[in-house]
């Protein structure tokens, strides 16, 4: 059975990358400013997302093919980009599916992969994949690192170059409201990522891999190490 996921990991990673490139390639075909689309088309969440579920999911079908179960701090980094992935299917499917974001000529079938399939396999995967682990609780904050760091760039850039991946984060958009509205939506997104990732490690905890040593020693073991 890990190596069923371990191909379809592989094949899901594709996926992904081929949608990423196939939309950089089109945008970037069609905008007067190439160096500021590079920049721009990376600050969106679902593609920082999507592109960390790609490596994820390869470096997840090695695991799958060489060994019997993942190792502790990948357990954590894979539910770091489940968690993501299933924020971005839902906040687009809610916030943004009928709005057009200043990219260019959006590919639908890449933004399907992005925005829907690929968030789905991510969440299948980590609910149905054998050889995953217990995350300890106390790792739990780790989750909440990464989308804090992105919100923190995209409010500070967008204050100096005027542009916002999201309408929802641009203090211009609703004339009145300004940050007090964008402060509301992160508020809410970011709850909205505690919940899910909350799910995330309690799934983790029904039926994933023990620890081999006492609570405290697996803590010990999910502590990345230097180098």
């Amino acid at each position: 059975m890990r190596r069923v996921f371990g191909v379809l990991r592989v094949a899901a990673a594709a996926a992904i990358i081929v949608a990423i490139v196939g939309q950089f390639a089109k945008s970037l075909s069609m905008v007067p400013d190439p160096a500021a689309f590079v920049v721009n088309f990376f600050s969106f969440f679902t593609i920082l997302s999507n592109a960390l579920a790609a490596i994820v999911l390869l470096v997840g079908a090695a695991y799958a093919f060489r060994r019997a179960s993942d190792p502790p701090l990948f357990d954590l980094v894979r539910a770091c980009a489940t968690t993501y992935m299933a924020t971005t299917l839902v906040v687009y499917n809610l916030l943004l599916r009928d709005i057009s974001l200043d990219q260019a000529t959006t590919l639908p079938w890449s933004n399907e992969i992005l925005h829907v399939w690929a968030p789905l396999y991510l969440v299948l995967d980590w609910v149905l994949a054998p050889g995953r682990g217990r995350i300890p609780w106390s790792r739990f904050w780790w989750i909440a690192a990464f989308p804090m760091a992105w919100v923190v760039y995209t409010m500070i850039r967008g204050a100096i170059v005027g542009w916002y991946p999201y309408p929802f984060l641009d203090p211009d958009v609703s004339p009145g409201v300004g940050y007090d509205g964008v402060s509301v939506y992160v508020i809410a997104i970011a709850s909205f990522i505690l919940l899910v990732g909350s799910g995330v490690v309690g799934l983790s905890r029904i039926g994933g891999r023990a620890a081999k040593d006492s609570p405290a020693g697996g803590d010990r073991a999910m502590t990345p190490t230097a180098g």
